[in-house]
Parts: structure tokens; sequence; C-alpha cells
């Protein structure tokens, strides 16, 4: 009986570990293999054609300026996006939660929808808004005699263009996380503040953001990995152009194996940008190790 109640939490978990090993262990690893390998679609009919080419891929991807490109853009993603979408939704997020009027309610809704709504339809409308001659913003911008703006036309112009679509639609989630963890912190700090005569900067600074340390470091995690992998909007409002300016590394990784079916030069660049998102997510665990620890 002692025996039987040791394994029943295994049995519990052992759909969803089978479904984990299934369709995402398993994937992973038959990529990794294929990675060292020279498929394409034309060899799938003769397997005995498909050679082991060791690290070549790899080289090859590196050796590729299209590839440099995109890493470029995704670093440019990153590093305009994450702060954005942080301080954005933590901006948010403050006014909802401290404001008296009944309208900040309604807030809510109104900035968590984007973040439901389908990427792909999103991107469609943001693509006619966009519009260099039919655009409502161009629109408003003719109306206060401002000239057109080149919104997906211009190489450096399209990446902005592109990280406001993605800051509108990623911070509603993340403004939720922030609200929960502000709704977390008890009244009494603040009411203790206010008798001291802190002024709200200092509630802000030395109460609201110190406490919200761990809820903005899971923050920075998650919207770090989700800009590393940007793929949606570029695929469908520029198709990676002007020039390339707006390629990903993700949609690199998605023409060479969806559009020109070279399977094995596809998941070396998936591995790579795996390898550099496990990188970079275990430094952020480890700077944040280090402030808790002084």
């Amino acid at each position: 009986m002692k025996a039987l109640n040791t394994k029943t939490p295994y049995f519990f978990i052992a759909p969803a570990l089978l479904l984990l090993g299934l369709f995402s262990l398993f994937p992973i690893v038959v990529a990794l293999v294929i990675s060292f390998t020279d498929i394409s679609l034309e060899s799938l009919g003769d397997w005995s054609s498909i050679r082991f080419v060791g690290l070549e891929n790899y080289l090859e991807v590196f050796k590729d300026p299209i590839f440099m490109k995109s890493l470029f853009n995704t670093l440019f993603y990153v590093i305009i996006g994450v702060p954005l979408v942080i301080i954005c939704s933590l901006a948010i997020a403050l006014l909802i939660n401290f404001g008296k009027a009944r309208i900040f309610r309604a807030f809510r809704v109104i900035f968590y929808m984007p973040s439901i709504t389908n990427v792909v339809a999103v991107a469609v409308v943001w693509s006619y808004l966009y519009n260099p001659q039919l655009g409502l913003f161009n629109y408003v911008l003719n109306f206060l005699h401002l000239p057109s703006v080149p919104w997906l036309t211009d190489p450096t112009m399209s990446k902005v263009s592109l990280i406001a679509l993605a800051v509108w639609r990623g911070v509603g989630v993340n403004m939720i996380i922030f609200l929960a963890a502000l709704q977390g912190i008890p009244k009494t700090y603040y009411e203790a503040a206010q008798l001291d005569g802190a002024t709200n900067w200092k509630q802000l600074t030395k109460i609201t953001i110190p406490l919200l340390r761990y809820a903005i470091f899971f923050v920075s995690i998650t919207t770090m990995i989700g800009w590393l992998q940007f793929f949606e909007e570029p695929l469908v409002m520029t198709k990676g152009g002007p020039l390339d300016s707006t390629t990903s590394v993700a949609l690199f990784i998605y023409r060479n194996g969806f559009q020109l079916s070279n399977f094995g030069y596809a998941a070396a660049g998936s591995f790579i940008l795996f390898i550099a998102i496990i990188v970079i997510t275990l430094l952020q665990f480890r700077l944040q190790k280090k402030e808790v620890d002084y």
C-alpha cells in the first residue's frame, strides 16, 4: 500500500510528461539531428542521398549575410522593444492601480484586448493604417500639415513601425501581471510612508519598485524570450523587407525551412537561436541572483 502511494503522483503527471516528450522534447532531438545533415525537400524521396555534414550548416549560417542582418535586426527589436513594453505596462498598471475614477477599471479591458486578438488580423489592419497613400496615420499627419512617413518602406522606419505594433500588443499581459503584483503590496507600507512625509516619487522608488522586483524579473524574462522569437509581424506586414531590414532570426529560419526547403540549414539556425535564448536567460537569472545576494 505504501509503494502504491509513492507511485500515485507519477500516474497523474504521466500524461503531461508523455505529451511534453512527444510534442516538445522529441521534435527538439529530431531537429538537432537534422541540423547536422543536408536534408531538403528533394532528398525526402531518397533517404540514401542525405549526407551527414557535421558543423557545416552552422558555419554556413554564420557566413550568411542575411542571417547576420537578421541577427542585428533581432537585437534592435529586443533592445528597443523589451524596455518599452516593460515601462509602458508598468506605467499603465500603476495608473490603473492607484487611479480613483471608475474609468480606470475599464482601462484593464481596453489595454488587455490587443493581447488576446489574433496577431495576423491585427497585423493586416495595421498594414492598412501604415499604408503610405490610404493609411490613417499619414492622413492625420497630412491633416496637420506634416509630411507623410514611409512607415513600411524605409529600412529604419519599418523596424520602428513593427516595434510600435508589437509594444501595443504586448502591454496587456504584462500589465495584468504588474497589476496583480501591485495589489499584493500591503497598503500599510504606503500609509506609514505618508505619515513620514514621503512624496509619491519616494513611495514609488522606495516601496513599489523594490517590492515589484520579482514581477519585473519574470516579465523581463518572458518578454525577452518573446522578442527574440519575433516573427508574425514582419512576416505578415513586410515579408522581411525592405532589403531584409525587418527580417528577424525566426523569419530567416522560416524562409529557409518552409520556403526554400533547406531543412538542415534552417534547423542549424533554429538551434543557434535556441542557444542564444538559453544563454541570455541564464545571464538574467545570474544577475537576479547577485542582486538578491546583495
